[in-house]
């Protein structure tokens, strides 16, 4: 056996050596939270190193675009890449094993969550801007001040109706018993719920009862609560009441300088439901762009909390703000919602601080902390198309897609055989190896193995044996025109070789330009695709011709071929 032979098996042995490490399963280590205990904990597991993708596996997809309802942004392209960053990084804490977060066009973010079914998690957690102000409860009566403008306006436009029973004071007392949301710290911070102030209110309340004013068709929908700035609205009337807050004629006579945003939870009052909506003073007195982690925890007495910290800067100017507010309510607003009820500023507050959850559970405190630490996101995002792949629809695809596979490889196998005999027979043999080349180019990319994936692999086993086609016809020219088997064989392989490489070039062109503007499912395809062209110039042309030397090498003597 010549030398060249021999460098020829010993490099499809490491091609095939390789090829078979890169596709055999192993055990690593994976870092998973637990979704009782909100704890990140690892363990051992057997990974498949081709994965399957969101159409094989199941999970959420979801498609995201900038939300221009609250105001034209100027740059879509520019402010998507800057999202894109945001959004990577919360999906990244999620805990969900190979997501897929990618920008497609200009104007469009796709996230892949595989193994998920909580779809209405994952769009809040991808579509929540997370931008958190700290902000000062108004101490001025400002909204009492312009109660009866505000009435009179909704009685010129005919607004009002009849309000329901009021609520007793035991019920009142019952609302109006809760914590604040600071709880002490390091010495770099402390705040303290202001206890005793606090329950000389709620006793207060509770000998006079959230009663309904009896005033026009506004003021008679709201009850003020125990501390400044704070009123309480019927979960039933809250749309009544934010469409009059929207009204242009309200908007104008509204406090200047002043702000109303709601909680972002319930109180149940006896047999009736209320929200809290609060009046603030505008002008924050610190935001969240210096917080620098945050934290979910579980206190004795807060319940589940989010711990947050500042960096030196952020914590030197909230002191100097909060020291100028000692004795004020300070709401925490999250995408303009009240986080829980205020909470009294005791003292001068550092670098450290607490986000009380107020029952909610554990998982609500983790999505909360990773919000805060992944940022704020640039533009606001809306949910284009939120769709939930199930795990039999994933069997099915796979089932449907070996079966279509098998088939048109048995397909191609007949047709090489049938036609080209021994040459066919041997363009089969390299055809195994093409297969097992393509999954470990697929595999060592990391990429995912989609169904559409699954049908450029099989429309790549044409794309191979068309290669030896064109091989084989060269070499049946050269036969006819009376040379050797051996000289034929040289001759096919290099006349052939410039048609080869213009196809597989104008293929792999056509893969690249689909896997950079297309859909995820369409890359997929592209991907497989190109990895199967990289795959048959090895099999159609090295492994091949190996074979045909190996053929010719059994006798000196003369040579038939049977083609």
């Amino acid at each position: 056996m010549s030398s060249n032979i021999r460098y020829r098996l010993l490099t499809i042995l490491v091609l095939v050596a390789a090829s078979i490490w890169a596709l055999f399963p192993r055990m690593v280590t994976v870092r998973e939270r637990d979704p009782h205990t909100g704890q990140f904990v690892e363990h051992k597991e057997r990974l498949v190193p081709l994965k399957k993708g969101l159409d094989l596996a199941g999970g959420i997809h979801l498609a995201l675009e900038v939300d221009e309802s609250k105001g034209v942004v100027a740059d879509k392209s520019e402010a998507i890449d800057r999202a894109l960053k945001i959004v990577r990084t919360r999906i990244d804490q999620f805990g969900v094993t190979e997501p897929v977060v990618q920008k497609v066009g200009n104007d469009r973010i796709i996230v892949e969550l595989p193994g998920m079914s909580d779809a209405a998690r994952a769009e809040a957690l991808v579509q929540q801007s997370g931008f958190l102000q700290f902000q000062i409860t108004d101490k001025t009566n400002a909204l009492d001040k312009v109660l009866p403008r505000i009435d009179q306006i909704l009685k010129q436009k005919g607004a009002g109706r009849t309000q329901g029973a009021p609520v007793t004071g035991g019920d009142t007392a019952k609302s109006t018993a809760i914590t604040g949301l600071f709880a002490p710290s390091t010495d770099t911070s402390k705040a303290k719920s202001d206890t005793g102030k606090a329950a000389k209110k709620d006793s207060a309340a509770a000998d006079t009862g959230l009663l309904a004013t009896t005033g026009g068709a506004f003021s008679k929908l709201i009850q003020p609560g125990s501390i400044p700035g704070e009123y309480y609205v019927a979960k039933t009337d809250m749309p009544t009441v934010q469409n009059y807050l929207a009204m242009p004629e309200v908007q104008a006579v509204l406090p200047p300088g002043k702000t109303i945003l709601w909680g972002n939870q319930d109180e149940s009052v006896g047999n009736q439901t209320y929200r809290a909506f609060y009046v603030l003073d505008s002008r924050a007195i610190m935001t969240g762009k210096d917080l620098i982690d945050a934290k979910p925890a579980t206190d004795p007495l807060e319940g589940n909390v989010v711990s947050f910290t500042l960096d030196n800067e952020g914590g030197r100017r909230f002191r100097n703000e909060t020291a100028k507010h000692i004795g004020d309510y300070m709401a925490i607003v999250l995408d303009n919602l009240v986080m829980g009820r205020p909470p009294v500023i005791q003292s001068a507050i550092g670098t450290r601080g607490q986000i009380t959850m107020r029952g909610q559970p554990l998982q609500a405190a983790q999505d909360l902390a990773l919000v805060l630490r992944a940022g704020a996101l640039p533009v606001p995002l809306k949910v284009v198309q939120a769709q939930q792949i199930g795990a039999s629809l994933g069997q099915d695809s796979i089932r449907d897609g070996m079966h279509a596979g098998i088939l048109g490889v048995a397909l191609v196998v007949l047709v090489m055989i049938g036609y080209y005999r021994l040459s066919g027979a041997l363009a089969v043999g390299a055809l195994t190896l093409y297969v097992l080349f393509t999954m470990a180019l697929l595999a060592g990319f990391g990429a995912s193995l989609t169904l559409p994936g699954l049908a450029g692999l099989v429309l790549s086993v044409g794309i191979a044996v068309d290669a030896n086609v064109l091989i084989f016809e060269r070499i049946r020219e050269e036969l006819d025109r009376g040379k050797s088997v051996r000289v034929s064989v040289e001759e096919g392989f290099k006349h052939a070789m410039s048609a080869i490489i213009d196809s597989n070039v104008s293929t792999a062109l056509t893969a690249a330009v689909l896997y950079q503007f297309g859909t995820n499912q369409v890359k997929g395809f592209a991907v497989t695709l190109i990895a199967g062209i990289a795959a048959s110039m090895v099999s159609a042309i090295f492994v091949v011709r190996t074979f045909f030397l190996l053929w010719l090498n059994r006798t000196r003597g003369a040579q038939t071929l049977s083609i």
